[in-house]
C-alpha cells in the first residue's frame, strides 16, 4: 500500500472543455465505441454533467498515484487512467449530442439571460463558501475566469457539480437552493444545445436512436475507466481509508452518505 504524510485534498468539480476540444475527444475515442457489446452497455444511472466534472477536478489526484499504480498492480490495465480525460470529454459531447434540438420557437436568449443571473448568483455564494473555507478559492476562481456565452454554460455545470459534491458539508450554510443547483445543471447543456455548438464542433447527431445509443456507448467507456481507476487507488490507499475522497462515487450523496435518487 502506498503511505503519505500528506492528506490529500477533496477534488473540486472542474468546468468541462470548450467543445472544439470534447468533439476532438469524441472523434478519438469513436472507433471504440462499436466495439462495446449489447452486455456492455447499461441505463444511465449518473448525472452525467455533474460527473464529467467531478472526474476532472479528480485527475491531478489520480495522475499522481499513477506510479504507484503500475508499481503495485502490474497487470491494472493503466490505459484506463491515461484516457480518462478522454473519455470524460468524449461522454460530455455525446450527452451533447443527444440533447433534444432546440426548435425555431426557442429563442437562446431567454435562455441565455436566464443563464447569467443564475451563475452570477451562484458565484457570488460559492466566494462567500470559498472565503469560510468550505469551498476552494481556487476552484472557484477558475470557474468566474470564464468568459463568453459557451463558458457561461460550462461555468453553469461546473458550479452545480462544486455544490452538489459539497452538499451535505454546505446544506443550511448557503443561499444556494437545491433547485437552483438542480436547474444549472440542466441550463448549461441545453444552452450550449441552444448555441449550436454541435453543428459547428462535431458530428451530425443523427437521429434520436442513433445518439441515444452512440451516448450510452461513451459514457459506458467512460465509468468504466473510472470505476477501474477507482478500484486500484482503493486498493493503494485501504489503510488511509481515503480513496473516496481522492476518487468520489458518481453518485451524489445525501447527508447521511447515502446515494441519492436523481
Amino acid at each position: 500500500m502506498i503511505k503519505s504524510t500528506t492528506p490529500p485534498r477533496k477534488p473540486s468539480p472542474k468546468r468541462p472543455a470548450a467543445p472544439p476540444r470534447a468533439a476532438a475527444a469524441f472523434n478519438r475515442i469513436a472507433p471504440e465505441l462499436g466495439e462495446l457489446s449489447a452486455a456492455a452497455l447499461a441505463p444511465i444511472a449518473i448525472d452525467l454533467p455533474r460527473a464529467v466534472a467531478l472526474v476532472l477536478g479528480a485527475l491531478p489526484g489520480l495522475t499522481a498515484l499513477r506510479p504507484a499504480i503500475v508499481k503495485q498492480l502490474p497487470e491494472h490495465k493503466i490505459a484506463l487512467l491515461d484516457k480518462l480525460e478522454l473519455y470524460a470529454l468524449a461522454a460530455w459531447y455525446a450527452h451533447l449530442l443527444a440533447l433534444p434540438e432546440s426548435g425555431p420557437g426557442h429563442e437562446v436568449k431567454p435562455l441565455l439571460d436566464e443563464a447569467v443571473a443564475l451563475r452570477a448568483s451562484l458565484l457570488d455564494d460559492a466566494d462567500d463558501l470559498a472565503r469560510r473555507g468550505l469551498f476552494d478559492k481556487d476552484a472557484v476562481d477558475d470557474i468566474r475566469a470564464g468568459e463568453g456565452h459557451v463558458d457561461t454554460a460550462n461555468d453553469l455545470v461546473a458550479l452545480s457539480a462544486l455544490f452538489n459534491h459539497n452538499w451535505p458539508e454546505i446544506a443550511g450554510r448557503t443561499g444556494a437552493t437545491e433547485d437552483e443547483v438542480k436547474r444549472a445543471g440542466e441550463l448549461g447543456p441545453k444552452l450550449l444545445a441552444a448555441l449550436g455548438v454541435r453543428q459547428h464542433h462535431g458530428a451530425d447527431p443523427g437521429s434520436d436512436a442513433v445518439a441515444a445509443d452512440r451516448r450510452a456507448r461513451a459514457v459506458a467507456l467512460f465509468v468504466r475507466a473510472y470505476e477501474q481507476t477507482r478500484r486500484a487507488v482503493t486498493y493503494l490507499r485501504w489503510d488511509e481509508g481515503d480513496a473516496e475522497l481522492i476518487a468520489p462515487s458518481l453518485q451524489k450523496k445525501e447527508r447521511n452518505g447515502r446515494p441519492a435518487s436523481e
